[in-house]
C-alpha cells in the first residue's frame, strides 16, 4: 500500500462495553494495531473476538487469568471502512465480542477510528506516471476521492452549489495483478457515514453499474485514462440539501476483457435517448437492462459465479447548498458541461 498521509490522530470511542475492558489503538503507517485485555470470562471465547471481520493475530492468557488479544492488520483489510474529507483520510471499524453469529448484535462493541492528515501539495496517485506499476504482493488497494473542478488534484472544498458537478475518482492499485477493470457497481448518497436499514438514501448507481442519476440529471462517466480507474462526473442534487452527505459505493475489480449485465459501467446519453457502455459502445446492448432489472435469467451456483474483488467505500462528508448559501453571486458560479470536463481531463492527464 502506498500511504499518502503523514500525521495520524487516533480516536477510540466506546459504543458499548463491559466492565474492566481495556484496549489500546496504534495507527501505524500502513497498519492498525489493537491490543485488548479481556476479562477471564471471555478467555475461552477468544474465537468470537473480532476487529471488523478479522480474528485475533495473537492471543495469550495472563497470570491474572485475563486474556491479551492483539489484532495487527493492514488498513485496507478486515472490512475497515474508509472515508475521505477535505484534509483527512479516516479509517473506521469496530472491536467486538460476538457470542452469536450475525445478524445478532455484538455483546461488546468499541468504535475505532484512525485519522490521517494529508500533506500539503499531495496530488492523486493517478497523475503520477509510475502509478499502477507492478510492485509488492498481497491484496488490492482501492481508492476513492473528490477532485477539484480541473481534475488536477483533490477538492479543496466539500461545499457544492446545487446543479454544479462533483468529480469523483475511484481506482484500484494493480500491483502484481494482471490488468484490472474498476467498476462502480452500486452508489447511493446518504446522510450518515454508515448505512442503516432506516437510512434515507438517494440512488446514484444502481442495477449493477447503471448510472441512474444520468437519466434523471446530467451525471455521466468520463472517458477512462486507464482500465483500473473511473471518473464519475456527478451533478449535485437536491437530496439532503444543506446537510452533510456521504457517498457510499461498492467498488469491484474485474477482468477488463469481460462485460456482462452484472459487470458494466453504463451511462445515459440524452442526445440519443439510449444507455451506452462506457468501455465499448458497440456492446451497449448489455445496458438495455438498466431500465428494468440487470439479473441473469438463470441463477448460477454461488461457487461457480465469479464476483470479482469487492470493496465498500464511503466518501464524505460533502454538502450541497443553494447558490445563496455559498456567499458567491450566482453569475460567478460555474456549471461546467460534461463536454468541458472531458476536455479538461484529456489535457491534464497527458503524459
Amino acid at each position: 500500500m502506498s500511504l499518502l498521509w503523514q500525521c495520524a490522530i487516533v480516536l477510540a470511542v466506546v459504543a458499548a462495553s463491559a466492565a474492566n475492558e481495556d484496549f489500546n489503538v496504534d495507527c501505524e503507517k500502513h497498519t492498525i494495531k489493537v491490543t485488548w485485555k479481556v476479562s477471564p470470562e471471555l478467555v475461552e471465547h477468544a474465537a468470537r473476538l473480532f476487529l471488523g471481520h478479522c480474528v485475533p493475530s495473537t492471543f495469550s492468557v495472563l497470570p491474572t487469568g485475563e486474556g491479551m488479544v492483539t489484532f495487527h492488520y493492514n488498513l485496507n483489510g478486515c472490512a475497515i471502512k474508509k472515508r475521505v474529507t477535505g484534509k483527512k483520510h479516516i479509517y473506521s471499524t469496530s472491536l467486538t465480542y460476538r457470542p452469536n453469529r450475525k445478524p445478532k448484535p455484538a455483546a461488546i462493541s468499541h468504535h475505532i477510528e484512525c485519522v490521517y492528515i494529508r500533506p500539503e501539495g499531495w496530488i492523486p496517485p493517478f497523475l503520477i506516471p509510475a502509478y499502477g506499476s507492478a510492485e509488492g504482493h498481497g491484496g488490492l488497494v482501492f481508492h476513492m476521492a473528490l477532485l477539484n473542478e480541473d481534475l488536477t488534484g483533490l477538492a479543496k472544498s466539500s461545499l457544492f452549489p446545487l446543479g454544479s458537478f462533483i468529480p469523483i475518482w475511484a481506482a484500484v492499485d494493480q500491483k502484481d495483478h494482471q490488468p484490472l477493470l474498476l467498476l462502480l457497481e452500486e452508489c447511493v448518497a446518504a446522510t450518515t457515514p454508515e448505512l442503516q436499514s432506516a437510512s434515507l438514501v438517494y440512488p446514484i448507481i444502481t442495477n449493477k453499474g447503471c448510472l441512474a442519476d444520468g437519466k434523471t440529471g446530467n451525471s455521466r462517466f468520463l472517458p477512462r485514462y486507464h482500465s483500473s480507474a473511473l471518473l464519475l462526473y456527478l451533478q449535485s442534487f437536491k437530496f439532503a440539501l444543506g446537510e452533510e452527505v456521504y457517498i457510499h459505493c461498492k467498488l469491484v475489480a474485474w477482468d477488463p476483457e469481460v462485460f456482462d449485465i452484472e459487470k458494466k459501467a453504463c451511462h445515459y446519453i440524452k442526445e440519443t435517448g439510449e444507455w451506452e457502455l462506457l468501455d465499448d459502445p458497440s456492446q451497449s446492448d448489455i445496458c438495455k437492462c438498466c431500465d428494468s432489472s440487470c439479473k441473469p435469467r438463470l441463477k448460477r451456483g454461488v461457487d461457480s459465479e465469479p464476483q470479482g474483488l469487492v470493496q465498500n467505500s464511503v466518501l464524505g462528508p460533502l454538502t450541497i447548498v443553494e447558490n445563496s448559501e455559498t456567499g458567491i453571486p450566482s453569475e460567478f458560479v460555474k456549471y461546467p458541461t460534461v463536454e468541458q470536463g472531458m476536455a479538461v481531463f484529456s489535457v491534464s492527464t497527458a503524459v
